[in-house]
């Protein structure tokens, strides 16, 4: 009797520290569930493709003063309410960026404070990516946006279905860093910050003063404040074409043959990627300077898009100028980034 009391309590033990172990070695199935969707929203396609197309003029870091847009997620706000779906989302975005015009915009705020936003050319997908991104995870925000919502809207602080619809966690906190980039990302994020830089300062030229201010700024501002951006980044930002304004960014016969290379890819009606190489240690990306409307005013057609007066200053400023006679979305030049091979 002693014996199978004896036994019997062995096997309970047994089963209890199996069960101990078991409660340790156990994951919260919450937490891997929500793990999961956070590392689906950094590797969904539409989360870098807004970045790159869209985080020139849409800045989630930007102060409330300092910009030349609206923030995306204010974009969201506008679009997205209870009863819209994301086919629904997608089509008005396609459409939006096919005909930005005053008469259709959701964010008639947006367009009295910094003008409608200038047409530029992208292949539908690449819009049915971002959208879809936009509609189902929670995006970047400025520090500034939440109390200024709820101030415009008279709300608390619950901000509603727009904040992220399908409830999937996209925020900063899984942000790639430095080290985990590919070499040709890295390099694209360093041409698209010095891009954001050279964008605000311009647009708010072009908004402030007009279009000879904007040339008159470009002439003695562009170069130091890509100079600038390379010193930031440990690198070296150029800009070079093949029809240059500054003779200086002319591009050699390499550099001329991505030109080409993004012309075609552009030409498809494709979304080009970022081209890198390594060459004795040193990594070189190359990525494409596309056109859209506002760039026109400076590098457009002379009398059809360029005012006489703004072409005087151009050919006064630039006597060789070959920067002009473009309409949108043509390859206008590349981003040509240098930089130490990192061990990776």
């Amino acid at each position: 009797m002693k014996n199978t009391i004896i036994v019997r309590t062995l096997i309970i033990l047994v089963a209890l520290s199996f069960s101990v172990v078991g409660c340790k070695d156990h994951k919260n199935p919450y937490e891997s569930i929500q793990a999961a969707k956070g590392t689906e929203a950094q590797t969904h396609p539409g989360k870098t493709l807004m970045e790159t197309n869209c985080y020139v003029c849409h800045s989630p870091t930007a102060s409330h003063d300092n910009r030349i847009g609206p923030p995306m997620i204010a974009v969201k706000k506008h679009y997205i309410n209870d009863s819209t779906t994301k086919d629904a989302f997608i089509k008005a975005m396609q459409a939006w960026v096919k005909n930005p015009n005053e008469a259709d915009a959701k964010m008639p705020g947006a367009v009295r404070r910094f003008g409608v936003m200038p047409k530029a050319y992208y292949p539908e997908e690449t819009i049915e990516k971002i959208a879809d991104y936009i509609y189902d995870y929670d995006i970047d925000q400025p520090e500034w946006f939440e109390s200024h919502y709820n101030e415009m809207r008279g709300k608390k602080k619950g901000m509603g279905r727009g904040n992220g619809k399908g409830k999937q966690n996209g925020k900063k906190k899984g942000k790639q860093t430095v080290s985990n980039l590919s070499h040709a990302d890295l390099g694209l994020q360093y041409a698209l910050g010095t891009k954001a830089v050279l964008g605000k300062n311009l647009m708010t030229k072009l908004q402030k003063e007009g279009t000879a201010a904007a040339l008159e700024f470009c002439n003695e501002n562009a170069y130091h404040l890509t100079d600038s951006m390379a010193t930031e980044y440990k690198a070296s930002i150029k800009r070079v074409t093949d029809k240059p304004r500054n003779q200086n960014n002319m591009a050699n016969a390499e550099e001329m043959r991505y030109i080409n290379n993004f012309k075609q890819v552009i030409a498809n009606k494709e979304e080009p990627q970022p081209i890198s190489e390594t060459k004795d240690g040193v990594v070189h990306v190359y990525y494409p300077i596309v056109t859209n409307t506002m760039c026109l005013q400076c590098h457009g057609k002379p009398k059809t898009n360029i005012a006489a007066r703004d072409y005087k200053i151009i050919k006064q400023l630039y006597p060789k100028d070959l920067a002009v006679g473009y309409s949108e979305n043509e390859v206008r030049g590349i981003w040509h980034v240098t930089f130490t091979e990192r061990n990776e």
